[in-house]
């Protein structure tokens, strides 16, 4: 069980599922970043929204976190490359708002082109003011998307349907792409000078925090409207009201600003400007896939899963295909960590069969987690386990192959002058080992695993299993394996327990027996 620190609200949905899993949820709202800093020492795990700022000073005081999740899309408030640094892991729920986020976008763009929340206003303060609000119609106007992420594709679609021309600028996207929703990608500078409407789907990072300032608001075809309901801070507030002021734009509706909360702005008040208080995200079912969606993240990173929205760890995705494997290859790193005296400077992991034709860089770090594990100070992670190979000089090869020989896949582990390879039998359900050294032996995974290399004689079986029996070893599977040049063989056995050492020097004082390995994949 691990200790969940939910430190702003999230939907019960997500809390629940997190409960189900059995771990300890643990909701503290409203804490000041003092107050979140004594409480998180002994977390492994910390659910934020966007108002937590998780920084190093943060992370520093959580000695024990494992992951961080933001129950939404943005990471503004995250400092991600500390997390990192930390073999921290960090995830979001990508998918969880874009619709609401893209819905509210056109409500506000709507809103602001027939001025319906100052027509609101007027005539529930007792004021008919039918000839005040004139506003203009979409159709054959030209919008402007800056940004054609999820968010931005979704209200290209939405707004399609007002007969407009569709503009849109994204070094990310190709014009192929943008073709596929009937948009045409052009240059910034070109979406500014020709567009009725502007409307805004970027992160906030260093290429965009300010992007929108006065140098740009003179780029604007003078009666533009400006939309932004993605990130503050994107937008230079001063400059967007001397814009206004001076008539270059017509009109903005703003659902984010450079501070949160914010109360008190120039923007306010001003019959030509909408806003709402970052609403982008807030449906019922928004709240409700978020929290789902980031209990789920956060469960799959506390068990050790590969965790699809990570955004810090070195693999980008991890195919039904690949993913049983993954557990396979974490064991195969401890077996051969237990084979070698030392971690290997060069590290060679083989994966044959159809797994191969996949991005198969997850499972090098799988295998790099087991292997690493007792070998390093605190845990080894999909986030940081490059990090701890590149830092004690492993070289890691990765080599794929179509060949699998008498397996459908197969993933092999070589470094240290040993060997080790494993599969999933049975219809791909359960795990088994099919090499030791170059040795053909088949045994299932066990926490207690005895290794035996001795000479190809008639009654080493019997000798092995005589001084296991009088130890009271017991020996729940064994698999033969022989060298191909028939002078030695291999026995390959899982024990239910451990074996004492004088055990191990018996067997390995015994005529006959080369070496005893006794591996622990617990």
């Amino acid at each position: 069980m691990a200790r969940v620190v939910v430190s702003e609200k999230l939907a019960e949905a997500g809390l629940d599922l997190l409960r189900a899993r059995g771990h300890e949820v643990d909701v503290r709202l409203d804490l000041s970043a003092t107050e979140l800093q004594s409480i998180i020492t002994d977390a492994e795990a910390l659910i934020v929204r966007s108002a937590t700022l998780v920084d190093d000073q943060l992370l520093e005081a959580a000695k024990r976190l494992q992951v961080v999740g933001r129950a939404g899309v943005g990471l503004d408030n995250v400092d991600t490359a500390a997390a990192t640094s930390r073999g921290i892991l960090v995830c979001n729920a990508p998918e969880s708002n874009v619709v609401s986020a893209a819905e509210h976008s056109v409500a506000l763009l709507l809103a602001l082109a027939r001025n319906i929340p100052q027509a609101h206003a007027a005539l529930t303060g007792g004021r008919w003011e039918r000839g005040s609000w004139t506003g203009t119609e979409l159709l054959h106007k030209t919008v402007g998307i800056v940004g054609l992420g999820r968010v931005g594709r979704l209200v290209a679609q939405r707004v399609a349907g007002f007969d407009v021309r569709l503009l849109a600028y994204d070094p990310f996207v190709s014009s192929e792409a943008a073709r596929s929703i009937n948009v045409e990608m052009v240059e910034l500078d070109v979406l500014l000078g020709q567009s009725d409407f502007v409307t805004v789907h970027l992160p906030k990072n260093a290429q965009t925090t300010g992007l929108f300032d006065a140098k740009q608001f003179s780029k604007f075809k003078p009666g533009a409207r400006l939309v932004n309901a993605a990130r503050g801070g994107v937008i230079v507030e001063a400059d967007l009201v001397a814009a206004l002021d001076n008539g270059q734009l017509a009109g903005a509706a703003l659902d984010v600003f450079d501070t949160e909360p914010k109360s008190e702005s120039p923007l306010f008040g001003r019959p030509e400007v909408v806003v709402t208080p970052h609403l982008g995200a807030s449906t019922h079912e928004a709240q409700d896939r978020a929290s789902i969606t980031i209990a789920e993240q956060v469960a799959l990173a506390l068990d050790g899963d590969f965790v699809p929205f990570a955004v810090n760890i070195a693999a980008q995705e991890a195919s039904d295909a690949l993913r049983p494997y993954l557990g396979v290859g974490e064991r195969l790193g401890t077996f051969l960590a237990g084979l070698v005296s030392a971690v290997p400077d060069d590290i060679e992991v083989r994966t044959a069969g159809e797994i191969s034709g996949y991005d198969r860089r997850i499972l090098v770090l799988s295998v790099l987690r087991g292997l690493l594990r007792d070998s390093v100070n605190g845990p080894v992670t999909f986030v940081n386990a490059f990090e701890h190979a590149e830092r004690m000089g492993v070289l890691v090869r990765d080599v794929g192959s179509l060949d699998a020989g008498e397996f459908r896949n197969l993933v092999e582990v070589r470094g240290g002058g040993h060997s080790v390879a494993g599969t999933l039998v049975r219809s791909g359900n359960e795990p088994r080992i099919v090499m030791i050294d170059d040795h053909s032996v088949e045994v299932p995974f066990a926490n207690y695993m005895l290794v035996i290399r001795n000479d190809d004689r008639p009654g080493m079986i019997g000798i092995v299993g005589t001084i296991l029996g009088r130890a009271e070893v017991n020996i729940s599977f064994m698999g033969l394996g022989r060298d191909r040049r028939g002078d030695h063989a291999l026995m390959a056995l899982a024990a239910d327990a451990g074996i004492a050492d004088d055990v191990l020097e018996t067997l390995n004082a015994e005529p006959g027996i080369r070496s005893v390995s006794l591996v622990r994949l617990d």
